[in-house]
């Protein structure tokens, strides 16, 4: 996630790399192909990643400068100011573990919420198993493996430029490794893209979702391109999904400029020390 969380990227301006068929394999080829994509190595886990790594990292560095500028104010008062020395540091102390718990808890949510989180959203679109679905700043493919254990015969359209920086082990392989390890690798296809971009045509998929993707455009006018490519790129009667930690209201009103039906904000709880908020539509 990206994404958290992952997602839609602030970086280079990258057109999508469209995966073409090359030649004709026989069936048996075929399914020995499936099967190779499903195999699990012994002991092999998926890895989603740390979320904002960097931002992980200063809580963490962020209580520790705290919690050591408060004791050396206590040192340095021992003697002569004991009481307000000790009250300094009881207090600078309290702010770190302030920052640390933000830390522990960014990371649980990287570790664990999500995860639980993901599983929410996947119902949220309620799947029939046989859609065309695409995902937009996959990151480590959380949402893509998700929905893909609800297809049957539906396949997944995953795309983003892998930006290390919104997601820690962040890259195109990481994510192929994690629908392997998941046994959904079949069902996936995984592209190098800029989602404010997309060469896909319009109306070609039956649901489009981004998660924790959007955010990290700086820009509301970048946003709002992807929101209405998104759009585009769904048929009459398909489904949006959009998760993020902001904008989301905003989110919901550029969908519904756009013409779309069923327009529904939905507060999706408390990850990352963020409030995190989900709209969804019809197109």
């Amino acid at each position: 996630m990206a994404k958290r969380g992952s997602g839609g990227k602030k970086a280079e301006n990258a057109a999508p790399a469209m995966a073409t068929s090359a030649g004709t394999a026989s069936s048996s080829s075929a399914s020995s192909n499936v099967a190779s994509l499903n195999t699990v190595a012994p002991g092999a886990e998926p890895n989603y990643g740390l979320d904002l790594p960097a931002e992980i990292k200063a809580m963490y560095s962020r209580g520790a400068w705290t919690f050591a500028f408060g004791f050396a104010l206590w040192f340095m008062n021992r003697a002569e100011y004991p009481g307000p020395g000790a009250s300094m540091m009881a207090a600078l102390a309290a702010v770190a573990a302030v920052f640390v718990w933000a830390g522990w808890f960014m990371t649980w949510s990287s570790r664990h919420g999500k995860l639980k989180l993901r599983d929410q959203l996947v119902s949220m679109l309620a799947l029939s198993g046989d859609e065309k679905v695409l995902d937009a700043g996959c990151g480590l493919g959380l949402m893509s493996v998700g929905i893909a254990k609800r297809l049957k015969s539906g396949k997944i359209t995953a795309v983003d430029i892998w930006n290390p920086q919104a997601l820690s082990g962040n890259s195109a392989s990481a994510a192929q490794a994690n629908a392997r390890a998941e046994g959904v690798a079949d069902r996936i296809r995984f592209e190098d893209g800029d989602v404010r971009h997309f060469g896909y045509p319009a109306a070609n998929f039956d649901v489009a979702v981004s998660c924790a993707a959007l955010h990290m455009f700086d820009e509301e006018s970048e946003r709002d391109t992807v929101v209405r490519e998104l759009y585009r790129v769904v048929k009459p009667g398909g489904k949006l999904l959009i998760f993020d930690t902001s904008f989301v209201s905003r989110y919901a009103q550029v969908l519904r400029e756009c013409g779309a039906s069923e327009v529904n904000v939905t507060s999706t709880g408390f990850l990352w020390c963020r409030f995190t908020q989900t709209v969804t539509a019809r197109k």
